[in-house]
């Protein structure tokens, strides 16, 4: 994707759809939620985040997000 807004259109897009699996909306449904408290945090970055960068935004603390500096 070339931003979240645009990427946030898609997963709107998607879940309007009546034929996709209930597995894949719970999955679309969990993603859109992420990308729109990533948008609230972050107003001012236009950037699609990709899926590490939004679960290190809800949880900074994990072993995953770690950033060691030299």
């Amino acid at each position: 994707m070339d931003s979240i807004e645009s990427h946030i259109r898609k997963d709107r897009q998607l879940l309007c759809d009546p034929t996709i699996s209930p597995q894949q909306r719970r999955h679309i449904e969990s993603e859109l939620k992420e990308l729109e408290l990533y948008r609230e945090k972050h107003p001012d970055d236009a950037h699609d985040p990709t899926s590490l960068e939004l679960y290190c935004d809800a949880h900074p603390d994990a072993s995953e997000c770690r950033v060691y500096e030299d």
